[in-house]
């Protein structure tokens, strides 16, 4: 029997997600973000994902990792790439608990139609609405769009992404 909270949080990738479990202990059992946890795993930052947060994290999905250029997973998985992995990786987190609601308000109070933040790795974020879409942009302009937003945790939200955000 599902409680109020279960069922008010989305499946990702084919599984549950509970809001009484952590960013990693949801995002492991999502078929669509293997290749997020095992770059998560290769970067170190299980422990760090597992903390107190709270984080928003923007997780881009298998198919987002799959888009970019051959070999370009495979290189950033290497032990010797692992501060270029760590910065993809802290590019798609956020320092607080950002639902979908707090974004797209954000965006739309703000004079050029983006909320401009940054990620955990220094780097610039904005989010812009378009129609009932949210799409988050890199630094070079990429857009990444949400496809399930709200993803609660016990230590923050994940908001499902289709692209891969890169850093400068």
């Amino acid at each position: 029997m599902a409680t109020a909270a279960q069922a008010e949080n989305p499946m990702v990738g084919g599984a549950a997600m509970f809001e009484s479990k952590n960013i990693v202990e949801n995002a492991v059992n999502s078929a669509d973000h293997t290749t997020l946890v095992a770059a998560v795993q290769a970067a170190g930052l299980v422990e760090t994902l597992q903390s107190d947060g709270p984080f928003t994290v923007f997780a881009p999905v298998n198919s987002a990792f799959a888009a970019l250029p051959a070999g370009t997973v495979e290189t950033l998985l290497m032990p010797e790439n692992k501060g270029t992995l760590t910065k993809v990786l802290t590019a798609h987190v956020v320092a607080g608990n950002w639902s979908a609601a707090d974004i797209v308000k954000a965006a739309r109070n703000s004079p050029d139609g983006f909320y401009h933040f940054k990620a955990v790795s220094g780097d610039a974020l904005s989010a812009q609405v378009k129609g009932k879409n949210v799409y988050i942009y890199d630094e070079s302009g990429n857009a990444s769009r949400v496809t399930i937003a709200d993803v609660n945790q016990s230590n923050g939200v994940i908001h499902v992404v289709n692209k891969v955000l890169l850093p400068k």
